[in-house]
């Protein structure tokens, strides 16, 4: 059974509320953490506590319990010299650096003559999360 400390390995699917497909590792490798220490969404991890090898489980995550609701502070404007022009389109997707070399995925939210919009929250800020998850291992 998962507990603490447990070295869990699960095969799981993440849709969006509108039924389309986020993230998913079926057929591919699993997904390998150790419970209870942080290493995946904590609400995600409650949900798993006590299941058994082969058990099957669906999960849902309201926003604040995922990756958070959308922060309006991690909106940054830029000069568009300082987004490569083919990434000047809204949606693209690009990795931000900070100046201490930290990176972070963005979103060209808003493209203008004089500024492009970026939203630097986590892409799935905002969302509720449907995982499928399959407990394949627990030592």
């Amino acid at each position: 059974m998962i507990q603490d400390g447990s070295q869990v390995s699960i095969e799981y699917t993440l849709k969006l509320e509108d039924g389309s497909l986020a993230d998913s590792n079926v057929g591919r490798e699993p997904l390998t953490y150790e419970h209870g220490s942080g290493q995946i969404l904590p609400a995600l991890e409650d949900a798993l506590t006590g299941l058994a090898p082969e058990a099957t489980k669906s999960v849902t995550l309201k926003p604040e319990e995922g990756y958070g609701i959308v922060d309006p502070s991690a909106f940054q404007e830029v000069p568009p010299e300082h987004i490569p022009e083919e990434a000047r389109r809204v949606n693209a997707q690009l990795v931000a650096q900070d100046a201490s070399g930290g990176q972070r995925p963005a979103r060209v939210d808003q493209v203008h003559d004089d500024k492009i919009v970026l939203d630097l929250n986590h892409p799935l800020a905002g969302k509720t999360l449907h995982f499928d998850i399959k407990v394949l291992a627990v030592d």
